[in-house]
């Protein structure tokens, strides 16, 4: 079935420029050389809000009974990020005092008093062993290195803390922390966070039915630096389907050893920048968040998240007196007004992990821009919306399990039947969004234009297939799969294919487009639109087939499919477009 599709030019220009109609995909990045009018004000300390009495009564969240206190710091290995002298405010008292301290204090290295620093990363690897080496505490799992050698490690809670399995299955859920080296918080809230889930604190109960998997900083080296991208230059948080960055695949090898069936990343979002240049004012919301939104995802991960999740989430949010909003962001084009949620390519945790049936949350905190200001709340913050999910998710255990494997059922269930999407917009509308006076503090209502993740347009869309055929020197794009999870099979003996082959239009090179114009990279991608053509294939002994049935087959299909901007062949991890076909029939009559 030939592809339904838009011409490159007209699919291509709108997601690099950031037209109306086409909405350009991907979650808040920055370019390739990050913007410093934000990231250094984002480096610089401010001193924190003192808490207000008459301010908005706030749950209380125990405080993280046993957390760790700071053991000595060692001898450090990596150099702390600069402390430099507060510069003037961003904004005005009036606004500041919208913003009061929390009514509990996280015994974290980041927030002790007089702190001018964040956690180090030789301090947070101190914090996870004084963890581990309790009695039935977590167990520290070593994922990976960083690009410039520093260990990412997490942590295993699970009850009782040994190796054995539980006598009946529990859902794991992964939270992931720093992705972006400026943005602090969530790595100090998952450091409070671990304390109360170690034994004795408040949260350890929850381990008589979910195991949690605790990753508190997956950029150490954008931690040491301030910076949002690895010393690598690449955003690790479009990396998650391509998996170039060593960052990217410590946390791909976490999801390989714990397959989650819920996923959070922790995040924070810009305060003023381009907020105050554009709309003369800056952000309210102390949390934006918003789960999966990616085409191929089967609608009962979406109506779980939603009803599940999302719901109970705004509701503690809410009861501790603190303010939230769909995740939004607004591109770096000069005069561009659009407001866009968190997009739609398969390339941000938040959508991979969709795509393998788990249930996937973006949390974003207002940090971004503003030092330590306000770190305490942006910190409880996390902290109350973690606390939500990981009680929804207990709660819900074994629904969560039963959703999981009907997900991956049906997902397996499609092969060699129906359409997949190759490529996806957001639906262009208005919204009103409350943000605040510069000066006053008051709430400034604004109606925008809103480009909505909620509702996906299918921009391109051909039949799904039975699998994929890999040409033998394909080594690149299988050692991917692979450590995504994806099943994949070698071919014994030579075979003959009932395939489609795709035969190339035109192609551009240009760097990945993303919702803010592009992705943070030094690689380029060849952007290409194709047409299919029945092929009857000679597949030789020793390549590759990737069936379709199983429950990663979306992870798949949006992988080999060329003509997407994420794909392998675009960037570069297929050599051709003839080293894959599309597999009409299973090999061999399976």
């Amino acid at each position: 079935m030939p592809p339904r599709s838009l011409s490159l030019s007209s699919l291509l220009l709108p997601l690099l420029l950031g037209c109306a109609g086409l909405a350009p995909p991907g979650d808040a990045v920055a370019p390739a050389a990050p913007t410093r009018a934000e990231a250094a004000t984002s480096a610089a300390p401010r001193p924190p809000t003192a808490a207000e009495p008459g301010a908005a009564a706030a749950a209380r969240v125990a405080p993280p009974a046993g957390a760790a206190s700071t053991p000595p710091a060692p001898a450090s290995s990596t150099p702390p990020a600069p402390a430099l002298s507060p510069p003037s405010p961003p904004y005005s008292a009036a606004v500041a005092a919208r913003f009061p301290d929390p009514p509990v204090h996280y015994d974290v290295p980041g927030l002790a008093p007089g702190r001018t620093r964040f956690t180090s990363n030789d301090e947070l690897a101190a914090v996870l062993r004084a963890l581990a080496a309790r009695a039935g505490g977590p167990r520290v799992v070593p994922a990976g290195k960083s690009h410039e050698g520093v260990a990412i490690e997490a942590l295993h809670f699970a009850s009782p803390a040994t190796d054995t399995p539980p006598a009946r299955p529990r859902p794991r859920v992964l939270l992931i922390g720093q992705q972006h080296g400026d943005e602090p918080a969530g790595a100090e809230a998952l450091l409070a966070l671990a304390g109360q889930l170690a034994p004795g604190g408040a949260l350890a109960p929850l381990l008589d039915r979910i195991e949690v998997v605790l990753l508190p900083r997956a950029n150490p080296d954008g931690a040491v630096h301030g910076q949002r991208v690895g010393r690598h230059g690449s955003d690790i948080n479009r990396d998650h389907l391509l998996l170039r960055t060593p960052e990217a695949r410590a946390v791909a090898a976490l999801v390989q050893a714990f397959d989650p069936a819920v996923v959070v990343d922790a995040h924070e979002h810009t305060v003023v920048g381009r907020y105050l240049e554009k709309f003369g004012a800056v952000q309210r919301n102390d949390l934006l968040l918003q789960y999966a939104t990616t085409a191929n995802l089967p609608v009962s991960l979406t109506e779980a998240a939603e009803t599940w999740f999302r719901q109970p989430l705004v509701a503690a949010l809410t009861r501790a007196g603190l303010t939230q909003e769909w995740y939004y962001t607004n591109a770096l084009v000069p005069g561009d007004l659009r407001l866009a949620m968190g997009g739609v390519q398969p390339d941000t945790a938040r959508n991979v992990h969709g795509l393998r049936n788990a249930i996937s949350i973006l949390l974003e905190t207002r940090g971004v821009g503003i030092g330590r200001l306000h770190l305490a709340r942006r910190v409880h913050t996390h902290v109350v919306a973690l606390t939500s999910i990981l009680t929804e998710a207990a709660a819900r255990a074994g629904d969560l399990l039963v959703l999981r494997d009907r997900a991956g059922v049906q997902v397996a269930g499609s092969a060699c039947r129906g359409e997949a999407v190759v490529l996806a917009g957001q639906t262009p509308g208005t919204r009103e969004v409350v943000m605040l006076d510069p000066q006053s503090g008051a709430d400034k209502a604004l109606r925008v234009q809103w480009l909505s993740s909620l509702e996906l347009r299918p921009l391109k869309t051909r039949a799904r297939p039975c699998g994929y055929w890999l040409a033998a020197d394909a080594e690149e794009a299988i050692a991917r799969l692979r450590a995504l999870g994806v099943r994949i099979e070698r071919l014994a003996e030579p075979r003959v294919l009932d395939a489609e082959g795709w035969t190339e239009i035109t192609s551009v090179e240009a760097t990945r487009p993303d919702v803010l114009g592009r992705v943070a990279e030094r690689q380029t991608a060849r952007l290409v639109q194709v047409a299919l053509a029945p092929r009857r294939l000679a597949a030789a002994a020793g390549s590759w087939y990737v069936p379709l049935d199983q429950p990663l087959a979306n992870l798949v299909l949006v992988a080999l499919e060329p003509d997407s901007p994420n794909s392998y062949f675009a960037n570069r991890l297929l050599p051709a477009l003839d080293s894959a076909a599309r597999v009409l029939a299973p090999p061999g009559g399976r």
